[in-house]
Parts: C-alpha cells; sequence; structure tokens
C-alpha cells in the first residue's frame, strides 16, 4: 500500500504529545462493511453501511475501491452520470484512475493523488482506469468519500481541485511509528492542501505494528476511523478492528489508533483513514446520485438531469462511442 512514503519517518515534523487533561475518545460501535459492485462492476467495500446518518455528518458515503488485481481486459469505471448536493473526494492508494467532468474538469490520479469534485448545482462525470491498465491489468486500490454540502452551498458553481500526492502534509507521530498523510483539514497545526466548504479533516495513517498514535482532534468535530488494512484497536478503551471496519468514536480532544503487534503478512502495517467533521445538521434527502434537503428537490434533480440541465457530455471524453445513464449503486436513503 505505497500512496505515499518516506523512508525515515523520524525527519518529519511530529504531532504533539497530548495535554494534561485531554479526553481521549471512547469508541461508539465498530460496524463491518458489506461488499458489493459499483458502475460497470468494480468490487467496493460500503464502509459507512449500517451507521446513522446523524453519526456520520457531514459525509454521506464512502465506499473503499479494491484492494484487486486486474488480469488484462479486466479494469472497470463508471459510465457517464450525474450528480448534485455535495462533493466527492477520490483517494487512489494503488494503480490509476481517470475522471473527466462536463465542467471541464478531470485528470488522471495514482498512487496518492486525490481529485476533488464539487458537483454543487450539478455536473456530470465518469470516473474509468485507463486504457493502458484495462490492456495490462494491475493493483487498483483506492476510495471514494461524499460529503454532504450546507444548503446555503448546494448550488454553488462546480469545481475540482486536482491534489498531487507530494502535496500532501506529512506528519509522524511522537515515536515515528506513524506516518500521516493530511489530504484536507488542520492537524495539530498542519493543514492539508484540501479546500473544503464544510469544515473537516481527512488523514490516511500508516501505523507500525505496536506502536499508537494519538491524534489531536477538534472537539467539534465528529470522528471515524476506517481500517483499509490491517489489526489493531481504536479509543482509548481499545476496541479491535481489523480491514474493512469503521469504528464511530464519541466525545473528546483526541483519537487514539493501535497498531496490532502481530500483522498478516500481506499487511505489514495497520492502514486507516481517519475522517472527522463539523456536522451540518440539516435535514438529507438522499436518492442515488443527488443528495439534497427535501424529496422534491430530488425529483427536481431527476428532472433537470433528464432535460439535459446539469450539463453535456463532451464529444471528445466518451469512451468508445457511447454515453450510458446513471450506474452508480449507492445506498438510497432519507433522514
Amino acid at each position: 500500500m505505497p500512496a505515499v512514503t518516506v523512508e525515515d519517518t523520524t525527519a518529519l515534523p511530529r504531532v504533539p504529545v497530548p495535554a494534561p487533561r485531554t479526553v481521549r475518545r471512547r469508541v461508539r460501535s465498530v460496524t463491518t462493511a458489506p461488499s458489493g459492485f459499483e458502475g460497470e462492476g468494480f468490487p467496493v467495500r460500503r464502509a459507512f453501511a449500517g451507521v446513522d446518518l446523524r453519526d456520520l455528518d457531514p459525509f454521506i458515503h464512502m465506499d473503499q475501491m479494491g484492494e484487486v488485481e486486474y488480469a488484462p481486459g479486466e479494469p472497470k469505471g463508471t459510465s457517464w452520470h450525474p450528480h448534485r448536493g455535495f462533493e466527492t473526494v477520490t483517494y487512489i492508494i494503488d494503480g490509476t484512475f481517470e475522471h473527466a467532468d462536463s465542467h471541464g474538469g478531470g485528470g488522471t490520479i495514482s498512487n496518492g493523488d486525490t481529485q476533488w469534485m464539487t458537483a454543487g448545482g450539478g455536473v456530470l462525470h465518469i470516473e474509468r482506469p485507463p486504457e493502458q491498465l484495462v490492456v495490462s491489468g494491475g493493483l487498483f486500490h483506492g476510495l471514494q468519500l461524499w460529503v454532504n454540502l450546507p444548503k446555503a452551498q448546494k448550488w454553488v458553481e462546480p469545481r475540482y481541485q486536482d491534489l498531487r500526492a507530494h502535496e500532501s502534509v506529512l506528519l509522524a507521530s511522537p515515536d515515528a511509528g506513524a506516518l500521516l498523510r493530511v489530504i484536507a483539514g488542520d492537524v495539530a497545526g498542519h493543514r492539508g492542501p484540501g479546500s473544503t466548504y464544510t469544515p473537516m479533516a481527512m488523514v490516511h495513517a500508516t501505523i507500525a505494528p505496536g506502536a499508537s498514535l494519538e491524534l489531536p482532534w477538534r472537539p467539534d468535530f465528529n470522528a471515524l476511523v476506517y481500517v483499509l488494512s490491517g489489526a489493531g484497536s481504536v479509543g482509548i478503551d481499545g476496541a479491535p478492528v481489523r480491514t474493512g471496519q469503521l469504528a464511530l468514536l464519541g466525545p473528546g480532544d483526541t483519537v487514539t489508533v493501535n497498531g496490532a503487534r502481530h500483522q498478516e503478512s500481506r499487511t505489514p502495517a495497520l492502514d486507516v483513514v481517519i475522517l472527522g467533521g463539523a456536522p451540518i445538521r440539516e435535514p438529507i434527502a438522499m436518492y442515488g446520485p443527488f443528495v439534497m434537503n427535501t424529496r422534491q428537490e430530488v425529483m427536481d434533480a431527476f428532472t433537470d438531469f433528464s432535460a439535459g440541465r446539469l450539463g453535456t457530455v463532451p464529444a471528445q471524453r466518451v469512451p468508445h462511442g457511447t454515453v450510458r445513464g446513471e450506474t452508480e449503486q449507492s445506498p438510497d436513503r432519507t433522514a
């Protein structure tokens, strides 16, 4: 799991040791992500399945894509499809993915790069493996996070952020046993490159066997720890976690993650994504590719999509001369 690595974590800036009387967060629940398929058939784990939207707020949905070793001809993506009312954050750990949207955004990301697309008032986009990966096959692993937009920003102009791997802020735990990649937000006074409408933080941490991470965390943020690979424990209460599990933490100032002393041979360390944000606390009406505040707004989004008001597929972007509708299998939820 390369993403961004360093030869010597002791040379990195360190997160501070927790101050006296710091409140270390306890684990409220641990859930296991079910497996499914997305788009044209690539395997995913539904990281947030079974967790109340009120506990996830401001996050809505997250898929771990892979980890999968494709044979030649097997790599798959999505067809053109619409979004409105939220942001998609696509983080690639291994492999390569291409993105394009009807607003002119897009590019290729691999090994630690992130694409941050604000759908806002509406956009069409496509995600797919590049042709050379389809021909050769190869390793593919990443995740896609959906971040809600407050009502006041749901109709903003779409925008696209291309965050290169080298832009991530690299930090280490006090004993250098954990490597942190800050993608967005302010963590211990170090700000990641991602620009967000909703205050939030996103960190990919690799924790060596037997090492501990005590990460300062804004007390007004919620806290989620998702295990990409490996085994360990989370929270001051040491709740055990493993690949594909999500820990939801309670209130406090610090997120605690420990790497198990013994890892499987194929997962030499514990890799987690740590997420938190300021809850928006607004009604959510969500169906397929649209996340709005009311059912009527969702219905209007489908009407606008059918009428071509969410954008036009650029002719040069169309794969194999084909234009298709929405295929993503995101959960249909209203809260």
